[in-house]
């Protein structure tokens, strides 16, 4: 069976890339738990084909649309470990349509308390704040390639609450016949 690194690339390396953004910037590395890393998937059939490989890698919580593309988010069975902890979850997103990302690893989320106080802690940061209107409020960090977003709820807890309120949206049956 192949390991997570061969099935999605090298984790050590976006991991540490994520961790010198932070302290290039002045950041602590201990802001909060990184609840998820994202891997964007290039095309519709590489997202299915990781949906399949990343099974055995731990449970799927939920596959459902989001902005226009199915995300799917796993539970790992063994945590990433990281300099940001222990990292429980992996969020692998379809292509969005007309959108460029940076495609493989792109971002982590770490979830803070406020993010009001972490705006106030590091006012030099260089945050996106557009994320902030969204109803789960949300700043950003780019650092080269990839980013970090942070976030005040856990990607595992925003799941259960939009499952308990019937929000999630299903991704349509012909979604990957077009």
């Amino acid at each position: 069976m192949l390991n997570l690194d061969e099935t999605i690339g090298n984790l050590d390396y976006f991991l540490a890339e994520l961790e010198q953004g932070m302290l290039d910037h002045g950041l602590a590395l201990r802001l909060g738990t990184m609840d998820h890393v994202c891997y964007r998937a290039a095309s519709n059939q590489e997202y299915l084909d990781l949906r399949q490989r990343l099974a055995p890698f731990g449970q799927l919580l939920i596959e459902g649309m989001i902005g226009g593309r199915p995300i799917s988010t796993f539970k790992l069975n063994h945590p990433i470990p990281s300099a940001f902890g222990s990292i429980p979850c992996l969020e692998l997103a379809a292509p969005k349509a007309g959108k460029q990302h940076t495609l493989g690893l792109e971002h982590g989320e770490i979830v803070v308390p406020s993010l009001k106080q972490l705006l106030s802690d590091y006012p030099w940061v260089p945050f996106n704040r557009t994320g902030l209107s969204h109803s789960a409020p949300e700043l950003t960090l780019k650092m080269g390639a990839y980013q970090i977003k942070f976030h005040s709820q856990s990607l595992a807890d925003t799941i259960a609450i939009e499952v308990a309120h019937g929000q999630v949206i299903p991704v349509p049956t012909d979604y990957f016949m077009h």
